[in-house]
């Protein structure tokens, strides 16, 4: 019998993804999906689980894919959202959460009495071949399928650069250690030595949680058993790559990004959905507009928005600035006169993959949220950073010291940055100014950069390709889900 017929005759594999409430984590686990189902379209079933105020986002993602018949092959199934104090019915995903309340919705993704029974009931119906649970939360899917003997590999939305600088500070616990104000060198990490100021690592690494010991064991146990996904490629962090393995943290790594790709052509001149970004980029010079997007989660204060906008106009240079605001903010008055066609202000949602793609681009100023991070780089458009949250300064250092591909917006020495909104110095319009004009001028950084990032634009295509090493691991993961599976299906 055929491989292939061999597999059907036990049925497809059936693998159930959980992503965490948060459009970055569902986005690249919608598009693992994609890809496990475009791998071996007769063989593997993908399921997404998400929350019913969430599925839209899921089935957004998998409409992108259209026409793919692999993409109409993934399946979405939702569960409830508990009830959360201080949170109204229907807001279940951090970016429509207030800015204040964020850490309810984490609290309450994080809190097994109130997230595992809903999920456990979802899993047992589903009854899958394989779980790929978010690696930030959800730690008990790892005792449920352990219960059902199956794999639960942890999926990371960001890097193999982030994750193992975060868990090299984590567990030797060089930060708690540091004086107020001080700084910290990443210990034993290859390639550049990198430092971070406390303030600029997430609060867990600052205050390190109690964590229970036997869960503690249980997670080690499926990184060891199950294996760690990651949303990368290897011929961009390689050194890093082989550093992680080297820990003998995981089982196996599968490097299986940059998910997102491949990227849907952009809209053609005059389609009638085509946005009007796009056709005002048409109108303006090649690598000359700065684009600026802070991704859903960043939250900047009025007085930082007004700082932005004066710091744009300042500059000179021709921008595309994309402002995704919870609350009504309007430009300093007379900003938009002054500013004239040099610039266009977007509020609320932009084709963020069609605008990187387009050749008036020249600049990225982001946050450094990894799937921003894969998307420029496959663009291969330069960056300028701006990083608020999360691993996203450790992320900013791999992109400015690792792979140079782009600089920081506010020098070292300007003011304090933060992980922590209320710790944040206002960013003033006199640096903006001055570093995106600088940035962008002919000759300058900006070129050097591009000339970086173009270098690393092929190899990311190539490794989703067909023969490449993302691809090859998107298959391995299959297999070895199908060797878990094998005994159990031989069973009477």
């Amino acid at each position: 019998m055929a491989p292939a017929a061999a597999e059907q005759s036990k049925g497809r594999l059936r693998i159930l993804l959980m992503p965490f409430f948060a459009t970055s984590h569902i986005l690249p686990v919608t598009d693992l999906a994609f890809h496990l189902t475009a791998a071996r379209p007769d063989a593997v079933e993908a399921i997404v689980a998400t929350t019913h105020a969430n599925a839209s986002i899921v089935h957004s993602a998998l409409a992108r894919r259209e026409p793919s018949i692999h993409a109409a092959k993934v399946k979405v199934t939702t569960y409830a959202f508990p009830a959360v104090d201080g949170l109204p019915p229907g807001v279940e995903n951090m970016s429509t959460v207030a800015a204040a309340d964020g850490w309810r919705l984490e609290a309450a993704a994080a809190t097994e009495s109130a997230m595992r029974p809903a999920q456990e009931r979802l899993i047992r119906e589903i009854s899958p071949d394989a779980i790929v649970s978010d690696l930030h939360f959800f730690g008990w899917t790892s005792v449920i399928a352990a219960g059902l003997g199956i794999p639960c590999p942890l999926f990371s939305v960001v890097g193999i650069f982030p994750t193992l600088a975060t868990w090299r500070l984590a567990l030797l616990g060089r930060v708690k250690d540091a004086p107020p104000g001080g700084s910290v060198t990443i210990p034993e990490f290859p390639g550049p030595e990198i430092s971070l100021p406390v303030t600029e690592m997430s609060d867990f690494l600052r205050n390190p949680p109690v964590f229970d010991p036997e869960l503690g064991a249980q997670y080690m146990m499926l990184l060891k058993s199950s294996g760690f996904i990651a949303n990368t490629f290897v011929d961009l962090e390689r050194e890093y790559c082989e550093s992680f393995d080297g820990c003998g943290y995981a089982k196996r790594t599968y490097c299986v990004g940059p998910l997102a790709l491949p990227m849907p052509p952009p809209a053609a001149a005059g389609a009638p959905d085509r946005s009007a970004c796009l056709g005002w980029l048409d109108t303006m010079p090649a690598h000359s507009v700065v684009y600026l997007c802070f991704g859903s989660l960043t939250n900047f204060s009025e007085a930082q928005l007004d700082e932005l906008a004066l710091g744009l106009e300042g500059s000179g240079v021709p921008f595309l600035w994309v402002v995704r605001v919870k609350k009504a903010w309007e430009p300093p008055v007379g900003w938009k006169d002054r500013v004239g066609s040099r610039g266009m202000l977007v509020t609320g949602w932009a084709p963020q993959t069609d605008i990187l793609q387009h050749p008036s681009v020249g600049a990225f100023v982001t946050q450094c949220g990894w799937n921003s991070v894969l998307e420029t780089i496959a663009a291969g458009v330069p960056v300028l950073t701006w990083p608020m949250l999360f691993e996203q300064f450790i992320t900013e250092r791999f992109m400015t010291r690792a792979i140079s591909i782009g600089e920081r917006l506010w020098p070292e020495g300007g003011g304090v940055r933060s992980t922590k909104y209320e710790e944040h110095e206002l960013v003033p319009a006199k640096a903006i100014a001055q570093s995106v004009a600088k940035f962008m001028e002919h000759g300058g950084a900006a070129d050097a950069a591009r000339r970086r990032v173009k270098e690393l634009s092929p190899k990311a295509h190539a490794a989703i390709a067909e023969g490449g090493t993302s691809r090859g691991d998107v298959h391995q993961l299959i297999d070895d889900f199908m060797a878990a599976r094998a005994p159990a299906a031989g069973t009477t």
